[in-house]
């Protein structure tokens, strides 16, 4: 009766503990080791073939995109990190460009240095130089006192200005006070202490002389020329010329000078009058003609006997 059923009813898929044949006869204990051992080598080739799918090296095709992918990735990189590497190398060299800059600044300092300390030395010494040559002096209405100073006795000693009078002041006229202003050689200030200038002290010259200018541009263009010139009151005149090279002292005057305007009219009276001092003073006479633009004509004149 169990036969006629197993044979009769369709076998269902054999389960894991019945173990039958192909003709549907159940199978003994050592065929069913063998049919086991089967089964559990499936499982494994089953699992090995999984395993292998996992490791399963990549294709050709599919090693080609990964490479690409990859140098595509590292060449991105590479690039990123020469960005980042070139501001720093810019900054190097820039680095290098200041410190070379600074190592010859810092070397060519020392001479700057050296030429600045000169330049001062001798701005200074240049200054020392200009303080010590203007003298010092003061305005007194028909004459100018200076003070008692080496250089201001060196004035009167090489190049005959003025005359040394007591405590070793220096007196200088009016038109040899404005000469030595006019070089630069000499400040005067008034009675209140101001410093003049060339017009200021033209302006108080002119109420003391009326004639000053004339006698300014005459006294002013013999200086130019390299002669001595000195007041010559004493001789009645209003100049005394001495050659080139001879000072005061050492010989006599060789001219007494009239300056005079050229519009200025003189009569036959004063004319001859100024011959006679000439002839006293046995000096030769001379006329200082000014025009209008401060240009000066000389014209001497000498005695005739007919």
């Amino acid at each position: 009766m169990v036969e006629k059923k197993i044979i009769t009813e369709e076998p269902s898929e054999p389960s894991k503990t019945k173990f039958l044949s192909a003709k549907g006869k159940p199978l003994s204990i050592s065929s069913k080791k063998k049919t086991a051992k089967k089964a559990e080598t499936k499982k494994k080739t089953k699992a090995k073939a999984f395993e292998s799918t996992k490791a399963k090296p990549l294709s050709a095709k599919d090693e080609s995109l990964s490479t690409s992918t990859e140098l595509k990735k590292t060449v991105k990189k590479k690039a990123a990190k020469k960005k980042e590497a070139e501001p720093k190398t810019e900054d190097k060299a820039e680095e290098k460009v200041e410190d070379n800059t600074e190592l010859k600044t810092n070397s060519e300092s020392p001479k700057t240095n050296s030429l600045d300390a000169k330049d001062k030395s001798l701005s200074t010494d240049d200054k020392k130089q200009k303080s010590k040559e203007i003298i010092k002096s003061l305005f007194a209405r028909e004459r100018v006192l200076t003070e008692a100073t080496d250089e201001a006795r060196n004035l009167f000693n090489k190049s005959a200005y003025g005359k040394i009078i007591e405590e070793g002041k220096v007196q200088l006229s009016l038109p040899e006070a404005l000469y030595l202003l006019e070089k630069g050689k000499l400040q005067i200030s008034d009675g209140k202490k101001k410093s003049m200038s060339a017009e200021d002290f033209i302006k108080k010259a002119r109420k003391a002389e009326p004639n000053f200018w004339i006698r300014y541009c005459v006294f002013k263009d013999m200086r130019n020329r390299g002669y001595i010139i000195k007041t010559a009151l004493k001789f009645g005149a209003d100049f005394r010329v001495y050659d080139r090279g001879i000072k005061p002292g050492e010989d006599h005057a060789r001219w007494i000078i009239f300056p005079v305007h050229e519009g200025e009219t003189l009569t036959w009276y004063e004319f001859a009058a100024k011959n006679r001092v000439a002839h006293s003073t046995k000096k030769r006479l001379m006329m200082g003609i000014v025009d209008d633009e401060g240009d000066v004509t000389y014209y001497e004149i000498k005695w005739m006997r007919p």
